[in-house]
């Protein structure tokens, strides 16, 4: 992405407070932030019902760019690389969201676009209870899925240990903030962050300078929910972030589940209350998240592609699957009916020949329904 359109993107952040929502239209109608600045002194031009709020907030449109370049040199120099919508890297899932951010940044090495992603959300005051449902679930997840992103919000409780448990699992762990990336709360979890950066990441939609701030922590929460297949609740009181965050992964249409606990433990009262209104299904183990999920076959199938690549570096194949990896040589990472087009299958024989690939060790599906070539 150009560097100009990033600039413009934080520059309509930098106004969104008066009307996020209508920004969000605007970006999404035009798809450019780039093009909606260019047009600031007319901007009814591209949204024809634009609130006199709106309009009058692009009157200071060329010191929100002074800003933004500033913005945008602070980030580059602290290793913080701002997604905007549109950026190949930004979230997918997030951009089904009414209510996702523009510009979010980013420090980290882990896509946040992996096929498979789960938030774990909880009480910041965990009991010895709460951590062992997070570790048991952490080591049994692993066996049946090798392949999760696991987020949270690096907070005290749940969230730290959540963590903690991901990166001793070996798995990549994100965790979402709220405040700006020159600085860390609470900051007894730096050292735990500092590895998360070399396996997962941290990311926030606020810029440098943002304070951690009481509102910001409930604005962190969507973007928890948001970027996940689905949130699941350890430990909660009957009042609590993690049941915020539970509430918008539901509005979102993702699926939300929680660990019960003991009647009348106080940090079970969440959790059994959201089960009994059948706000989240109800699991006990890692088993019953994976089949409730449908990954049942990600360990057989993470296996398949390991035995296949170490067998042989180029595994026997048919003359139409070897059509089909011609095609990813040339531009990998193709949606189905793309590989079709260009491979000159039928979508219904290219699924079996996708699969057979996969077992093979040769692609993997990506998130929003791609195809990696592997070899």
């Amino acid at each position: 992405m150009n560097q100009q359109e990033i600039i413009s993107a934080i520059a309509l952040t930098r106004i969104s407070y008066f009307s996020l929502a209508e920004l969000l239209e605007l970006f999404r109608r035009v798809g450019s932030a780039e093009e909606i600045v260019a047009h600031s002194q007319n901007i009814r031009d591209l949204l024809p019902d634009a609130s006199d709020r709106l309009t009058q907030a692009f009157t200071d449109i060329g010191q929100a760019l002074r800003y933004a370049e500033n913005e945008l040199r602070t980030a580059e120099s602290m290793g913080v690389r701002p997604l905007v919508m549109g950026d190949d890297d930004y979230p997918s899932r997030l951009l089904e969201c009414p209510d996702a951010p523009l510009v979010l940044y980013y420090q980290g090495s882990a896509s946040l676009n992996q096929k498979r992603v789960v938030s774990i959300v909880g009480t910041r005051r965990c009991t010895p209870y709460g951590q062992d449902l997070v570790r048991r679930f952490m080591s049994e997840l692993r066996s049946l899925c090798p392949q999760v992103l696991v987020v949270s919000g690096l907070a005290y409780g749940i969230d730290i240990c959540a963590h903690r448990e991901a990166l001793a699992q070996g798995y990549d762990t994100v965790g979402v903030v709220a405040h700006g990336l020159d600085d860390l709360y609470p900051p007894s979890h730096r050292l735990t962050a500092d590895q998360m950066l070399k396996q997962g990441g941290l990311l926030t939609e606020f810029p440098t300078g943002t304070r951690p701030d009481r509102l910001n922590f409930v604005r962190r929460n969507r973007i928890v929910a948001g970027l996940s297949d689905a949130t699941l609740l350890v430990e909660s009181a009957i009042r609590g972030g993690g049941l915020i965050t539970t509430r918008i992964a539901d509005d979102y249409g993702r699926d939300v589940f929680a660990f019960p606990g003991a009647v009348g433990a106080p940090y079970s009262e969440g959790c059994n209350d959201l089960i009994r209104r059948q706000g989240a299904g109800l699991i006990t183990s890692a088993k019953h998240f994976v089949e409730a999920m449908g990954w049942q076959n990600d360990a057989q199938l993470s296996e398949a592609q390991a035995q296949g690549i170490e067998r042989q570096l180029f595994p026997e194949l048919t003359a139409d699957e070897q059509r089909v990896v011609a095609v990813l040589q040339r531009k990998n990472d193709l949606q189905i009916n793309i590989l079709s087009v260009q491979s000159g299958i039928a979508v219904g024989p290219l699924t079996a020949l996708l699969f057979s690939l996969e077992m093979k060790g040769v692609v993997r599906t990506m998130a929003g329904g791609t195809y990696h070539l592997l070899m």
